[in-house]
């Protein structure tokens, strides 16, 4: 009977909605994720350091520019260019000095600060971040991932490696912001790079 009644908690939909109560949906958890980076600063086990040093981090946010079309007697808006916008991401500063080294690396890749000459193209420090949300598993029990955010083309535009303060027991952390080109969600066909096909109406209308 108990069993029975956490069908309950939630509102009814319409008949023509599947229909009665149904049970809420699982949400995916803000604690249950990992952070992959590839081609990050020099080595393979650079973007690693990371990985097990993060503390949290953002996802990612598309925003399309607007394009406006006065008309007689009102305005008409379509969506122009499309920009990802940066995510944040908070990193321990471990004492053995792995994240600041591996931090260190890539920024010299994007510019190298000993010698003042930069990259000569963006191939040769751009590197692949992937943000994997988890179900919760591990050890024996290895851990699902049930979605990943996959970001191309990133660079570090902005580093800050935070404060001292005598009059706290904070550990020490170092800000990253990440620009990237473009986002993919996958597993594919559940997200944003899904296929859906040119969208065409067969008309010249604008809406």
């Amino acid at each position: 009977m108990a069993t029975a009644s956490q069908s309950l908690f939630n509102m009814t939909v319409a008949s023509d909605n599947a229909g009665g109560n149904q049970g809420l949906l699982m949400p995916k958890l803000q604690f249950r994720f990992r952070l992959n980076f590839l081609n990050f600063g020099l080595g393979s086990t650079a973007g690693l350091a990371l990985t097990k040093q993060v503390v949290d981090c953002s996802r990612p946010n598309v925003q399309f520019q607007e394009i406006t079309l006065p008309v007689y007697n009102s305005t008409l808006y379509l969506a122009g260019k499309h920009q990802w916008q940066p995510i944040t991401i908070n990193i321990r500063d471990d004492a053995s000095g792995s994240v600041a080294k591996a931090v260190g690396q890539q920024v010299q890749k994007q510019m190298d600060f000993v010698e003042q000459a930069s990259a000569a193209t963006g191939q040769d420090y751009k590197f692949q971040t992937n943000i994997e949300i988890l179900d919760g598993g591990n050890g024996a029990n290895a851990p699902a991932v049930l979605e990943t955010w996959e970001l191309y083309g990133c660079f570090l535009q902005n580093v800050v490696y935070g404060a001292l303060n005598y009059g706290t027991s904070d550990v020490v952390t170092v800000a990253l912001t990440l620009r990237y080109d473009n986002a993919i969600q996958s597993p594919l066909g559940a997200g944003v790079g899904t296929s859906v096909g040119r969208a065409f109406g067969g008309t010249s209308a604008t809406g």
